[in-house]
Formats: structure tokens, C-alpha cells, sequence
């Protein structure tokens, strides 16, 4: 397997190609963004920032780490770099390089389980993106700064500092689908698969924190401006967590530590076992 940084990018200033010279990114009107030390590079102006530090703190990203690595969602990255790397296999892209970006990357976790089940035949080109600098710094310094293979990106989904139709695909995994740039930087026929909670996920948990449940929205919906639906799988499993620390993982990587009540945190916090519903589904879009 063969990966090659991303290259393909953007200025998030005026939409014009980055070139790297030296440790930075300039484009042809000299706007520069310097690549820090951890390997990642800064592409979120901030014009483009409704806060002075957006997207998920540095703690929460600490605890989707530590929840990740233990496994709880492997499953899941397994389904993913199962459905990427057989569009990677795909001889009509007219190239071997296969370019995939991950909107909303966090510290990069399914990137690396991409990585991971890539065949030795397979050359990728890869990106992460994410709006907390918390998440990017963390991704990037698990990479291998001597061959790094995914170029780390702070970041916004609604201006992606990526050139036109220069990706094979695109991921969103429980994110926030901005499809008017998945559409633009995606090439013909390009695959955007997005990875959502099913109707079940989490439920015990949901049904602890919360008073009641909000019905779920139906599952299926019209395609996209600018794509037609490929296919959508739904699986499920359960997991355990046992003891406090994981669960307070569980709630702290999700928008729920947020939403619930001091009284909900409070009764998840007690729990010492939690048994859960890991319910996803996942949707491929073509570009047309």
C-alpha cells in the first residue's frame, strides 16, 4: 500500500490553487499558511470562524481518542474502508491513485483504519479536515512526520480549501454535509459516503439522559443537488462498556453531554455498566 499526502488544495482566501513552497502554502496572490510543527496546516480564516475556537474542545477530542482506540467502532471503520477501498478497486477512474478526503476527521481515526486495510496494490491520496485545531493537532501527531500519509487540514466543510473535482470521494462520518462543496470538489462520478446514527444508536443511553425520545426522521430522502443515490446499508451491534471512564468518554465525544439535563448527566455519570445499541447508516452518493 502507497499513500501520498493530498495536494490538491485550495486558498481559502480566494479559491486559487496552494502550492507548497518550503513549509507553507502560497497561492499566486501570496496568501501563505505555514505547515506547523505537527505536520498539519491552518485553512480556516477567521472570517470563516463563528467563535474564537470552534468545533470540539481539546477534551472532547481526548475522549473520542480514547473511545476509538479501544475498539467500540471498529465495526464501523471496517464497513468504511470496505466501501472506499472497492471504489479504489474501480479500473474506470482512469487513474491508480485513489483521492479521498474526511470532512470532519476528528484525530483521525478512520483514516487510519483505511490505511490499515489498504492492499499492498493500492496508492491513496489522502486528507482530513476538521474545524477544531484540537482534533487536526491530534491526528497529525500520530502520523509519521518523516511519510506522512494524509495531509491534516483546520478547516470548514462550508469552504473546503480544496480545488475543483480533485477527489475520488469523500467521507462524512457523523458529520455536518455541506453538499454543495462535496459536490464541487468531487470529480464526475466521485462517491460521497456518509455515515449517520441510525434510528437505535445509542438509544440506551438516549433513554437514560433524556426525559423521551424525538421521533426519528424518515430514512430515506431525495438525492442531493448534483448526485444520484448509489446504495445505503444499515447494520447494528451492541457493545459493554464497563466502569465510569467510558462512559463518560461516550457522553463527552457527543453532542448529548451538551444537550441533556444536569439531572440526565447526572444519571449517566452513576452508572457503572452500560450495554448500547451501535445502530449506523451508511449512504453512497454518486456525483453526476
Amino acid at each position: 500500500m502507497n499513500t501520498v499526502p493530498f495536494q490538491a488544495l485550495a486558498c481559502p482566501l480566494d479559491g486559487e490553487p496552494l502550492h507548497l513552497t518550503g513549509s507553507a502554502w502560497r497561492c499566486a496572490a501570496g496568501h501563505s499558511f505555514d505547515i506547523a510543527k505537527q505536520g498539519y496546516v491552518n485553512l480556516l480564516p477567521v472570517q470563516q470562524k463563528r467563535s474564537t475556537d470552534p468545533g470540539d474542545s481539546k477534551a472532547m477530542v481526548a475522549a473520542r481518542q480514547r473511545f476509538l482506540g479501544s475498539g467500540h467502532y471498529q465495526p464501523i471503520a471496517e464497513a468504511v474502508s470496505r466501501t472506499l477501498l472497492g471504489h479504489a478497486e474501480v479500473p474506470s477512474r482512469g487513474t491508480e491513485l485513489f483521492s479521498c478526503l474526511d470532512a470532519g476527521c476528528g484525530e483521525g481515526y478512520y483514516l487510519r483504519q483505511l490505511v490499515s486495510a489498504a492492499s499492498s496494490g493500492q496508492a491513496l491520496s489522502l486528507v482530513g479536515l476538521d474545524i477544531s485545531k484540537w482534533a487536526v493537532l491530534a491526528a497529525a501527531k500520530q502520523d509519521d512526520k518523516q511519510a506522512p500519509f494524509s495531509s491534516w487540514l483546520v478547516g470548514s466543510n462550508a469552504h473546503l480549501p480544496v480545488q475543483v473535482a480533485a477527489l475520488d470521494s469523500v467521507l462524512c462520518m457523523f458529520g455536518f454535509p455541506v453538499y454543495s462543496e462535496f459536490a464541487r470538489v468531487l470529480k464526475p462520478n466521485g462517491v460521497l459516503l456518509q455515515v449517520e446514527a441510525g434510528p437505535d444508536h445509542l438509544r440506551e443511553l438516549r433513554e437514560i439522559i433524556y426525559p423521551s425520545l424525538k421521533e426519528e426522521r424518515a430514512s430515506e430522502r431525495a438525492a442531493p443537488e448534483g448526485f444520484a443515490h448509489l446504495r445505503s446499508e444499515s447494520f447494528s451491534y451492541q457493545i459493554t462498556l464497563e466502569g465510569k471512564a467510558p462512559i463518560a468518554d461516550l457522553l463527552a465525544m457527543t453532542p448529548h453531554l451538551y444537550r441533556a439535563s444536569v439531572e440526565g448527566r447526572a444519571r449517566a455519570e452513576a452508572l457503572d455498566v452500560l450495554t448500547l445499541t451501535v445502530d449506523v447508516r451508511m449512504v453512497q452518493w454518486q456525483r453526476v
